[in-house]
């Protein structure tokens, strides 16, 4: 079992990636007011710098890679430790891994070869774009960072932590990587083996630098940033916390974080979310975000049960900004207020969802959201129902519906797996190919209450919803913009709506119109098949939703899982874009409910900038017993309840952003 770490809920992450052609490195750093800005800001935790991307040092050290604009006498970061710890702030140190400028320049066959033979990372004639060379840790190159470690570890011991960036799997065909591969018994000319050769290299380097950590101060938190979350089954061991890094207005996106969080909260570690107090992304020196969106972004992280971490940069003469303090102090009082419903308080879910897991390689890893996974965190996000995104492994007995999003792999052992929680009560909704052949042509899990035909011939097709199904839904046929499975149901099972067919599929030989080809005629195919607690659609729909925004897939999706999971933990008739979850502490629970609007300003950047407050929302939560009372917290203003038939059904008057509600 990993170690718990007690992680704090207001960090700071303070980037100093400063290139050595600056000269006046912390001339102006006053370690006193660094700390008491800190303070002031109501930061319980900061993470500052040992060792940065350009592979210098900032600490007093005898070693060449001492920053040469730093002055002898200036120890910034013993004054940055010492300073925060007299204000009770935690002071975990951070180290650049595959990001060494230094290192690079100094032994070029350090940095990782791609398999055509040219460096990883900014190329010799690249460098005006920025960008970084990429180490390999094959080379020589991981013990010269284990000797830079065993130095910070030893100087600062005990360290309240380590945080180690830039470690992704990064594949390489330098000598050292060929060697190391062979020797692993893989193929270096064959692109799976390398990429295999990488995970494994991470592992070994994350299981040595956790060990020299904790055998150094065994209090300290480990973390390896880089890492995609939905390796945490593997990877847990090797770390004592979780973060996700995540600016929206980064490249990241906003769908990043909540679909990662989702995942990460199922596992024994804390968590925490990251985003930054930057207008775009790192270093974006002189950009402040509005303060409505960090607010969003921090409430988002503890409605989820995460910790919160606000990224900044100092200046390289050593000043923080004033502004961005002010901004970082106004949102961080907001979450010291709510401390109180925080701590300990565990996410509540119904729904599992089933994920694939990831294994990124190369530079940066894998910062986007696959169409299948944005589509369903969004369209069940909008639908306000109660979800975790799980992995195989799973206790799938924990929640009342499985869903098999559009192309799960059932192969023999999740099938008798999906069978026992079955046979237990589970319900299950699969779509797409999910449970089928790749080509629609047969059934994996034989439980599919449905006869496959193989994949349409129809690019674009239309679905007609059953009465059954037609709750809020326009009376007419309703295009379905991605080709599905024809199926017809089993017997006993119950077709609730059904496929029209085009009169041909758009071609260079005949078409109609501009777009896609008019309905023809109702085939005998069926598009959503039930049987009992398992349902199925012959859709990828939330690949669909994610790609075309279509309400009437949502509404299918809802009025499906209405029909499987009848009692839903929490009702809220609010806005679509209202996000809810629910957490759990000892002696109550507590509804979250998120009301703030992004809005699409650039090509590539969303943004939020007002709050709208929401008026007499209705609330209904499923509690077996009344609560003693019920009210918004931290105000503590009461609200009027009634409980009936296991629910408690309130009104919530006001929504400012994010409201919470404490049943007790």
């Amino acid at each position: 079992m990993p170690k718990m770490v007690d992680l704090r809920y207001r960090q700071i992450h303070l980037d100093f990636h400063t290139g050595p052609r600056i000269g006046d490195v912390g001339v102006d750093f006053d370690a006193r007011e660094f700390a008491r800005t800190m303070k002031r800001a109501h930061v319980d935790s900061v993470t500052v710098f040992a060792k940065c991307h350009h592979g210098h040092l900032y600490y007093d050290t005898q070693r060449a890679e001492r920053h040469p604009g730093l002055k002898k006498e200036l120890n910034l970061l013993e004054q940055q430790v010492e300073a925060l710890h007299r204000e009770k702030i935690r002071a975990p140190i951070y180290i650049s891994i595959l990001c060494d400028e230094y290192a690079a320049d100094l032994h070029k066959d350090w940095i990782s070869v791609q398999a055509d033979g040219k460096y990883v990372g900014r190329g010799p004639l690249s460098n005006q774009g920025g960008g970084w060379q990429i180490l390999d840790m094959s080379s020589p190159y991981q013990e010269f960072l284990a000797e830079q470690t065993r130095e910070i570890l030893k100087k600062f011991k005990p360290v309240d932590g380590i945080f180690f960036d830039m470690t992704w799997d990064q594949p390489s065909v330098s000598k050292w990587a060929i060697e190391s591969t062979i020797k692993e018994g893989l193929n270096p000319d064959v692109e799976a083996d390398r990429n295999k050769h990488a995970h494994l290299v991470a592992l070994h380097y994350m299981k040595r630098f956790k060990e020299m950590v904790l055998k150094s101060s065994a209090n300290a938190s480990v973390f390896f940033n880089g890492r995609p979350v939905s390796n945490l089954r593997e990877e847990a061991p090797f770390q004592t916390q979780t973060e996700i890094e995540s600016l929206p207005t980064g490249g990241w996106g906003y769908m990043f974080f909540p679909k990662n969080v989702r995942f990460a909260r199922n596992f024994p570690l804390p968590y925490m979310g990251m985003t930054a107090r930057f207008h775009k992304s790192w270093a974006d020196f002189g950009g402040i975000k509005p303060y409505a969106a960090l607010e969003f972004e921090t409430s988002q992280a503890i409605a989820h049960g995460a910790r919160c971490s606000i990224g900044d940069q100092m200046h390289p003469r050593g000043t923080l900004d004033k502004a961005a303090y002010e901004l970082i102090g106004k949102v961080y009082e907001r979450v010291e207020q709510r401390g109180p419903w925080l701590k300990d308080a565990k996410p509540l879910a119904q729904i599992g969802v089933l994920v694939g897991q990831d294994h990124p390689t190369g530079q940066g890893g894998r910062i986007r959201v696959s169409p299948v996974d944005e589509g369903v965190v969004r369209m069940l996000t909008q639908l306000k129902h109660q979800f975790d995104l799980v992995d195989r492994a799973a206790d799938f007995q924990s929640y009342e519906l499985i869903v098999l999003p559009d192309g799960v792999n059932v192969d023999d052992e999740l099938a008798r797996k999906l069978r026992t929680y079955l046979k237990q009560g589970g319900g299950l909704l699969a779509t797409g190919t999910s449970g089928l052949t790749a080509d629609g042509s047969k059934l994996t899990l034989t439980d599919l209450p449905i006869k496959p035909r193989g994949k349409s011939p129809f690019t674009t097709t239309y679905i007609r919803f059953g009465k059954e199904i037609d709750d809020e839904v326009p009376p007419t046929d309703h295009v379905m913009y991605e080709p599905g499975v024809r199926v017809t149901p089993t017997s006993g099972a119950t077709s609730l709506a059904r496929v029209v067919e085009p009169y041909f599929e758009r071609t260079w030989e005949h078409f109609s119109s501009h777009f896609q080809t008019p309905p023809g005629k109702l085939s005998r195919f069926a598009a959503v098949v039930q049987k009992g607690r398992i349902a199925y659609i012959a859709y990828p729909i939330f690949t669909a939703f994610a790609a075309h925004g279509n309400i009437p897939f949502r509404l299918l999706v809802k009025n499906v899982i209405e029909r499987l999971l009848p009692e839903p933990l929490l009702r809220v008739k609010g806005p679509v874009a209202m996000e809810t979850t629910v957490t759990r502490q000892p002696k109550r629970t507590i509804v979250h409910l998120l009301q703030y609007s992004a809005e699409r300003r650039t090509e590539k950047l969303d943004l939020i900038e007002d709050i709208v407050p929401v008026f007499d929302v209705p609330l209904s939560l499923k509690l077996a017993k009344a609560p003693k009372r019920v009210y918004l917290a931290p105000e503590k203003i009461a609200v009027p309840f009634e409980h009936l038939v296991g629910r408690v059904n309130v009104l919530v008057p006001v929504v400012n952003g994010h409201a919470m509600i404490a049943f007790e």
